[in-house]
């Protein structure tokens, strides 16, 4: 089974590239992130039309999350527990029945956090808690689950060109690894990490600056995997090309493959 992590920035902008490729690269199971549309106008029919079934928790204009699935999605959830008075649309669960089992398959778009120190960054610590929780539940369940999608995140100096720049940015900032380390010290995995150790390794660069020309990347699109999914891991790798095709989105997909 070959999962993707895929922050396509805005489902109306990508629709092309995002059709073109759920048709030529066919992941059986797709985790998009940042579509920047209201469930009731996202194209279902491009989706449906590919060979998937499709399950959205949109937002007008900004945010929002889906699951697309070669096969049925069983227990679709939306929304991050522990806060009930969150609205932005962030988070999305569904289970996907394999030939040899099941996965809980957990996609989230994590809070920017920027400008930090401020009540954004407050926000994206407490979202990062309220995940944590959501893990150690899972775990204590022993439901094999994975969470991926834009963790705004840069776990390490590896994972950007130019790791002195963002010392001082939400997704570096020493209380933001603090949090990821604590996930990790659960027993999850880090996909990526598991199998490639070595830097440059990116899976976002920014339209400003040349960055994409010129390699300025950062690596913030990750898996995580329970200890019995991290057993059925055959690989994980970045789509790097992706970046380079037309009107693209400023991130490119991560694959995770799977003995499932």
């Amino acid at each position: 089974m070959k999962i993707a992590t895929y922050n396509i920035n805005g489902i109306k902008a990508r629709y092309e590239t995002v059709s073109a490729w759920l048709r030529e690269d066919a992941p059986d199971v797709a985790v998009l992130q940042e579509i920047k549309s209201a469930d009731a106008v996202f194209p279902h029919e491009m989706v449906e039309d590919a060979g998937y079934e499709l399950h959205v928790h949109g937002q007008k204009g900004f945010n929002g999350v889906a699951l697309l699935s070669k096969t049925p999605l069983e227990d679709v959830t939306r929304g991050l527990p522990g806060d009930d008075a969150d609205e932005q649309a962030r988070y999305i669960e569904g289970t996907v029945i394999g030939d040899a089992g099941a996965v809980r398959v957990c996609g989230l778009y994590l809070p920017n956090g920027n400008p930090a120190p401020g009540p954004k960054y407050d926000y994206k610590l407490a979202w990062m808690a309220r995940l944590e929780a959501r893990a150690r539940n899972l775990l204590a369940a022993e439901i094999p689950f994975l969470m991926t999608g834009d963790f705004n995140v840069i776990p390490d100096a590896r994972d950007a060109t130019r790791p002195e720049i963002w010392e001082t940015d939400a997704l570096g900032l020493p209380a933001t690894r603090t949090a990821w380390r604590r996930l990790l010290n659960l027993g999850l995995t880090e996909a990526f990490r598991a199998r490639t150790p070595a830097p440059g390794h990116y899976s976002f660069w920014d339209y400003q600056g040349g960055a994409w020309d010129r390699g300025n990347g950062i690596r913030i699109d990750h898996f995580l995997l329970s200890p019995a999914i991290a057993d059925r891991m055959r690989d994980c790798t970045i789509q790097t090309e992706m970046r380079g095709r037309e009107k693209p989105s400023d991130h490119v997909p991560v694959w995770l493959d799977l003995d499932l």
